[in-house]
């Protein structure tokens, strides 16, 4: 894996597709889960994706393994609360449907180059030219945000590491606060150093924002 922790590089099917229509079907396939809510329909896209993944683009298992988990949480809550509102069968596919768009979505920036998908929002928003909005800086947006994802899980991490060494046990509510903390003023810390240096490199200007997350 790469140090970004999102594009595995393979020669896959699925690598050497162009990144415009994995984008494509993702969407298509987040209209049909939200178009057709029915649990045998997300369990089947569940499957294709796993077998997209694992089989045809041959993924690691722990990578899809860690989108799953970094979501645990929100699908056991989630789940939990569908279940008491709208009953268990909601409940199953509340929770189908989002854990297979998660991996879809994990398949996607796995198997695609960051600037790949930059280019297919600039492509999408070149339009928006007619109005002022400048694409590059739309697609500058979307390299950050796919690349501070990674960034901001090991941060996690690091946090997590940090308070078990200290002997931190706290567990539950007052778990997600000790790790909210600190990982809120080391996310600030690290956008105030990333403002500044895009500001040092006159990020503000269309043509030095195009080639920042080209030559990274």
């Amino acid at each position: 894996m790469t140090a970004l922790g999102l594009y595995v590089p393979g020669g896959s099917a699925v690598h050497r597709c162009p990144a415009g229509l994995k984008l494509a079907a993702l969407s298509a396939l987040s209209v049909v889960l939200f178009a057709v809510p029915t649990v045998p329909v997300a369990a089947g896209a569940l499957g294709l994706v796993l077998l997209l993944g694992l089989a045809a683009a041959r993924l690691p298992v722990a990578l899809l393994g860690r989108q799953a988990r970094a979501v645990l949480v929100w699908l056991v809550a989630l789940a939990a609360v569908t279940a008491v509102v709208s009953g268990a069968a909601s409940a199953t596919l509340v929770t189908l449907r989002l854990l297979a768009l998660v991996l879809a979505a994990a398949v996607v920036t796995a198997t695609s180059r960051v600037s790949e998908l930059v280019a297919v929002v600039e492509w999408l928003c070149a339009p928006l030219r007619l109005v002022g909005v400048r694409p590059a800086r739309i697609g500058l947006l979307v390299a950050m945000a796919l690349r501070f994802i990674p960034l901001v899980a090991e941060r996690a991490d690091r946090v997590r590491e940090a308070q078990a060494a200290r002997g931190g046990t706290a567990r539950g509510v007052r778990s997600l606060v000790t790790l909210a903390v600190p990982l809120l003023v080391q996310v600030l810390q690290l956008a105030h150093t990333t403002a500044e240096a895009l500001d040092a490199r006159g990020a503000d200007d269309e043509a030095p924002a195009r080639a920042l997350w080209r030559r990274t």
